[in-house]
């Protein structure tokens, strides 16, 4: 969730997965993918940047620090020994 604010400086709390387009011209518009939409005081890359540091910090917290995480690179024999003999 980010916390922006409504043109009559109320805050507001949205939550990132549903906005589906941040229009700016001159104020900024939100609209939501279920279609609701509301217009609010921060810019568009004001948005995004609030939006990219919330995942940031939701992703940080995905592994506790002192747990290493080494994604392996696929390779071409996978699924080899899967067919079965027949």
């Amino acid at each position: 969730m980010v916390q922006l604010t409504r043109l009559n400086n109320q805050p507001l709390m949205v939550n990132s997965d549903l906005i589906k387009f941040v229009e700016q011209s001159p104020d900024t518009l939100i609209t939501l993918v279920n279609g609701e939409k509301f217009m609010v005081r921060e810019n568009a890359e004001e948005i995004v940047r609030r939006i990219v540091e919330y995942r940031r910090l939701v992703l940080q917290g995905a592994f506790p620090p002192w747990q290493q995480v080494t994604l392996q690179p696929l390779t071409a024999d996978i699924g080899a020994g899967t067919q079965s003999k027949g």
